[in-house]
């Protein structure tokens, strides 16, 4: 028993205690799914169509709390995507080779079924200025109606990129812009075949 007067047992799946009620907290008590082990693992999701130095930034903070980040690709079908979720995945588990802490995953569909699956109550998301706020209340607030016991966690990243977004990378790219500093090299990489191939003349 708690000292929240909530039972806890270490060994009980994060759903089935869903299922139990065991997700309640008294006034004054902290989380059960975030101030237990569960919470050494956080899901970064997005649809990363690129993943630029900003998304890099947001996942070092992430890993000085988490000791485990699942990099979530969305596999978005209402977006206009450079590369598919497939192809984005790939070029971030490239970049995250050499770094065991950084899962990367694609999923469809609600992300609180994605952090189910994986066994996750931590949301991270990336928060750049006061515009991206709205939204991002609003999914989390959604989130957590659609399943309780997920938390979402903001970061920013570093001053030096407040202002990137992979929609101003895609504009740079399509007209010809240099990317590097701002993407991985495996991601630029990816992004210079893109814009030869889509700006080769037909024949």
């Amino acid at each position: 028993m708690s000292g929240c007067g909530v039972l806890i047992n270490p060994k009980s799946e994060i759903r089935n205690r869903f299922d139990r009620g065991e997700w309640l907290t008294e006034v004054g008590c902290y989380n059960l799914f975030v101030t237990e082990p569960h919470a050494k693992l956080a899901v970064f999701p997005g649809s990363f169509d690129p993943f630029h130095v900003g998304h890099v930034a947001i996942v070092e903070r992430a890993l000085r709390i988490f000791p485990q980040v699942i990099v979530g690709v969305l596999q978005n079908t209402g977006k206009d995507s450079v590369f598919g979720a497939d192809e984005r995945a790939e070029m971030i588990r490239e970049h995250y080779r050499d770094t065991p802490a950084v899962e990367v995953r694609s999923f469809s569909g609600l992300l609180v079924n994605f952090m189910q699956e994986m066994d996750a109550t931590i949301i991270i998301r990336g928060m750049r200025a006061v515009s991206d706020f709205e939204y991002e209340f609003q999914m989390a607030l959604m989130n957590r109606r659609l399943w309780p016991p997920v938390e979402t966690v903001f970061l920013t990243p570093k001053e030096e990129v407040l202002y990137l977004s992979s929609r101003l990378v895609r504009e740079v790219v399509a007209l010809g812009g240099d990317v590097t500093g701002l993407v991985p090299d495996a991601v630029r990489e990816r992004l210079e075949i893109w814009f030869r191939e889509t700006n080769s003349p037909p024949g």
